[in-house]
């Protein structure tokens, strides 16, 4: 039977090109998200700045919790769990001078780094006594000795005696230029004292801190290291070698990992079961075309073994075939995924794509399996029937529906209810956003399952009104009367693809919407300032005659144990003037220092109200303790923990609030704009606007994107092979007087009726999945859909539905129709 199975795909190419295809997008897909998930577990990003420091001391960069299980009897396991921080987290400089001291060290270098704005641009700033650490080298002029001085890099565009205006320093002079520039980041050098006075302005940190030190040893730094630990224990700094160093300098090179690992392992899982539904139903439609050709095989005595061994041989050789130019598909796909994801600034550019032969191994292994699994799961009661059955099956084509396949579409249709009703329980993102794709790929496959018996009541509602159009209509109607199984095959594609498009892309406007509503409905302010506000410029707003309050906005995120919040710093003073956070208990008066204020969701996950102390870990790892003052609903739209502005400018990278809302009703723009003439990177506007932008929504767009591509692939697949197989069937009507034009017409209204079902099924999916999700993270359980956008999915699916309809049925008809028929025979 391998041997026919050969024969058999030699002259049925056109039947297996459409499974071929559709695993080749399949292994692609599986592979570059295997290459993703390796690299979020194994990549390691390169230092740039910290590149000539053989040994590098900086702060631990993650939160740890040790946990203890109980394994046996008196026994305790102690696991360890680490999570990134969102900020720097900085050591004593005193460190420095203890290090020194160790045997081994030749000499050791401290450095403050910091964010300067100047200019429209943003560079890295640090004291030119820390310049070995890459190292820089002056290519013209010297190094910084005053405090208006300042050294630029070879790339910044910057020449000896140019000027340079930094938003919080004022006005320097440009008295050296490097010889180096780093790819990934503008810098700067001050003087030292200079550099120490702006990180204090900047970060409020106190004179005894650094971000880092280098360790520079006499010989190779395995030597010094034993050393450096012993002093560096009971710190919070720890010793960094190689590439390590690379993710202390890139702060975001742990977070992209971490979302490398989430994204890529369920990117991954969902190709896959995608790949599988597709290639199911690729499969379904390729073995119903061949019914009268197993009929003959099984009538002239070949056993249902021997067919499955054919068909499964038929399967693998695919898949195999398949699997090989679709895993090399995949490298190229991860590193195209690599190079956008730097674009969006969502992974460092140092962190390299990790390529090993695992990802393209379990890519081909996951092909092979599914088109074997697909092609035993489509024929399995092809292959079991009796010759006589399966001869008059193949004649004239079963409608029905198996009750292995009813109950396992009962089966997921219960399946994605209890999904359903677990997703409208889930307030954080982390957890709701793999749910919600599950939701909506468990649907579609009961409706996939089902779809026979949808296409039955599909067709008895649409039927009556098709009829009414004489040739087209009618021939139409009773078409897709007769073939509800082909009809079934055709939508499920079809309305996976909305389905998917619908759910990825309102999640998102869902999300963005509830949080902008928040937003706008809780700011109270009558101006605001930004993109950028330094505390000087605050504080001049702050003297005008009838503003009555001033309130410093400062975004961050903190950790409560393990768990991840975001979090916001408000000036306490007047807060109720300028922000309405919808407050349930308590009162955002009580707001001042050792106090916070926490959204009803975080309350609701941490178990707290008003009155309770919250032990928290800020963005750079320090720890602190808080009193709960007020509990509110409109975390969405601020935050979900709302901290004193000091508490948090002092353990950010970049203290300089982003937003500072004014309530002044008397004060006209023209007047606060006055008192900020000497602070002209700041904006005054009229009236706020809240524009929210989910984080990471352009990385999701793009990773799910590909699995959207892919289904509208397997629409392109699944409704060319369903045309093409009708040859004889459109040669018979051509035959008995049906013209071209009329056929063609025939096909535009089957496939108007095939888009109608699948939009409306797709569009069902979408809702219900949505509708969850809403309740569950805004607490509405309707969700935003803007009709432009939806129409244009809408559209989108029709124009590629008729187009794979359109073009290869006028191949089809360009041939004669004896000729098709004797061909056929």
């Amino acid at each position: 039977m391998i041997g026919f199975a050969l024969h058999t795909m030699r002259n049925r190419t056109a039947g297996f090109a459409g499974a071929f295809f559709a695993l080749l997008c399949a292994a692609a897909l599986v592979c570059a998200c295997g290459a993703l998930l390796e690299t979020g577990l194994r990549g390691q990003v390169r230092p740039e700045r910290y590149a000539g420091a053989p040994v590098l001391v900086a702060g631990d960069q993650n939160v740890r919790e040790t946990i203890l299980k109980q394994k046996g009897e008196g026994e305790v396991k102690t696991k360890v769990k680490a999570k990134p921080l969102s900020e720097r987290a900085w050591v004593p400089a005193s460190l420095a001078g203890r290090l020194a001291g160790v045997p081994g060290v030749r000499s050791v270098v401290a450095e403050v780094t910091f964010p300067v704005h100047a200019g429209g641009a943003r560079y890295a700033g640090h004291g030119w006594e820390s310049a070995a650490l890459t190292p820089f080298t002056l290519r013209e002029g010297r190094a910084p000795a005053a405090p208006g001085e300042v050294v630029a890099d070879a790339a910044s565009g910057l020449a000896v005696g140019g000027r340079l205006t930094v938003e919080t320093g004022g006005a320097y002079r440009v008295v050296g230029v490097t010889a180096e520039a780093l790819d990934s980041q503008a810098t700067l050098f001050f003087g030292t004292a200079e550099a120490r006075r702006l990180a204090g302005l900047l970060g409020g940190r106190a004179d005894d801190m650094v971000s880092a030190i280098g360790v520079f040893p006499e010989g190779a730094p395995t030597v010094v290291l034993e050393g450096v630990n012993a002093v560096l224990e009971g710190t919070n700094a720890l010793a960094y070698t190689g590439d390590d160093r690379g993710t202390v300098e890139f702060l975001d090179a742990e977070k992209a990992r971490v979302k490398l690992i989430s994204l890529g392992g369920a990117l991954g899982g969902t190709s896959l079961l995608v790949a599988v539904l597709v290639v199911v139903g690729t499969f379904a439609l390729s073995i119903q075309q061949r019914q009268r050709e197993i009929a003959l095989l099984r009538a002239v005595a070949a056993t249902p073994r021997q067919i499955r061994t054919m068909l499964g041989g038929e399967a693998l050789l695919i898949g195999l075939v398949a699997g090989l130019p679709g895993t090399v598909l995949g490298v190229g796909l991860a590193f195209w995924l690599r190079s956008r994801f730097v674009d969006l600034g969502a992974m460092p550019a140092n962190l390299d794509l990790v390529l090993s032969p695992f990802p393209a191994f379990a890519a081909l292994g996951a092909t092979v399996l599914a088109a074997w699994a697909a092609a035993r799961i489509s024929a399995r009661r092809t292959v079991r029937i009796r010759p006589v059955e399966a001869l008059g099956e193949a004649a004239l084509r079963r409608s029905g529906l198996p009750w292995g396949r009813l109950v396992a579409g009962l089966l997921c249709l219960g399946g994605a209810v209890t999904l359903t009703l677990v997703l409208s329980t889930l307030s954080s993102e982390a957890a709701s956003s793999p749910v919600t794709m599950l939701t909506a790929l468990v649907w579609t496959i009961a409706v996939a399952l089902l779809g026979p018996v949808i296409a039955r009541v599909a067709v008895t509602v649409l039927g009556a009104p098709m009829r009414a159009f004489r040739v087209g209509g009618h021939l139409a109607a009773a078409n897709l009367r007769a073939g509800t199984c082909r009809l079934a095959a055709v939508v499920t594609p079809l309305s996976l693809m909305v389905a998917m498009t619908c759910t990825i892309l309102f999640v998102q406007t869902t999300m963005g919407h509830a949080a902008e509503t928040q937003a706008r409905a809780g700011t109270r302010a009558d101006h605001v300032l930004g993109p950028r506000v330094p505390e000087a410029a605050a504080d001049a707003v702050r003297k005008v005659p009838g503003v009555v309050a001033v309130t410093e906005v400062l975004r961050t995120s903190v950790r409560v144990g393990l768990a991840k919040y975001g979090a916001q710093g408000v000036t306490p003073a007047g807060l109720a003037s300028t922000m309405d956070l919808g407050v349930l208990k308590g009162s955002l008066d009580r707001m001042g220092d050792g106090t916070l204020a926490v959204s009803e969701t975080a309350a609701d996950g941490l178990g707290v109200s008003v009155g309770d102390r919250v032990a928290l870990t800020l963005g750079d790892g320090t720890p602190a303790t808080l009193t709960v003052a007020a509990v509110y609903t409109r975390g969405l739209g601020f935050a979900d923990l709302t901290l004193p502005h000091d508490l948090v400018a002092a353990h950010v990278d970049d203290p300089l609030a982003r937003t500072v809302l004014v309530a002044a009703p008397s004060v006209e723009r023209a007047v606060l704009a006055a008192a900020l003439r000497d602070h002209p990177g700041v904006s005054v506007l009229d009236r706020v606007e809240a524009i929210v932008t989910p984080a990471g929504a352009e990385v999701n767009y793009v990773a799910m994107g590909l699995i959207i591509a892919f289904t509208a692939i397997a629409v392109v697949n699944t409704l060319v092979m369903a045309t093409t197989d009708r040859a004889r069937e459109f040669a018979l009507l051509r035959l008995v007087g049906t013209t071209r034009r009329q056929i063609m017409r025939m096909l535009r209204w089957e496939t108007f009726a095939a888009v109608l079902v699948a939009v409306a099924l797709g569009t069902g999916v979408a809702l219900v999945t949505l509708a969850a999700f809403g309740a569950g993270m805004t607490g509405s359980a309707t969700p935003y859909v803007p009709p432009v956008t939806y129409l244009a999915v809408v559209a989108a699916a029709a124009a590629l539905a008729l187009a794979a309809t359109v073009v290869p049925a006028r191949t089809v008809l360009r041939d004669r129709p004896a000729d098709v028929i004797g061909a056929r025979e």
